[in-house]
């Protein structure tokens, strides 16, 4: 009898870990991006809530090619679009070169390494959502400040559609323009 109670124990912790891993495999990135859609600057129109951005408006991401993949600056106005300048580097690679949708991004010269994936891009619309691997953090961003109210509209549908809690999105105010 105990034999067969600490089995279902176990097979009931079992699932239980299991659980949150299933949730986040089902999004996956898009089945192909053209690396020179990455190139340029990019406008952060959402996000998921995270310790790094809290408080930051007007947030850009500007992407360009290297030898070795791209360098990123990411940068945002803390407390308002014209507040002070945070500014953080990343390099960039391509880590699946058959859809070029998954990226590993490496900060402060490799002491932070993070793997981003392109769950859609809507080239013809100027947007595109990026998140890391696991779910956690999610970006909308767009290729200019702001996004047509529709565009907008559908792309929070379409985050809502991948499974995310779209009542967490952030909105920071975009760059004066």
């Amino acid at each position: 009898m105990l034999k067969r109670l600490l089995t279902i124990l176990a097979a009931t912790a079992a699932l239980a870990v299991a659980a949150p891993a299933v949730a986040n495999a089902m999004v996956q990135p898009v089945s192909h991006v053209d690396p020179a859609r990455m190139m340029g600057r990019w406008y952060e129109v959402a996000r998921m809530p995270n310790t790094t951005q809290r408080g930051c408006h007007a947030g850009t991401s500007d992407w360009t090619r290297t030898s070795e993949g791209f360098a990123v600056i990411q940068a945002c106005h803390r407390g308002s679009p014209d507040g002070p300048l945070a500014e953080w580097k990343a390099h960039a690679r391509v880590a699946d070169p058959v859809s070029n949708a998954k990226f590993k991004m490496s900060f402060f010269g490799g002491l932070i390494s993070q793997e981003y994936w392109v769950l859609d891009d809507r080239a013809d619309e100027g947007w595109l959502i990026l998140a890391t691997h696991d779910g956690k953090y999610l970006w909308l961003m767009a290729t200019k400040p702001t996004l047509p109210a529709a565009f907008k509209t559908e792309a929070v549908a379409r985050i809502k559609q991948l499974g995310f809690d779209t009542g967490r999105l952030e909105f920071p105010l975009p760059i004066h323009g």
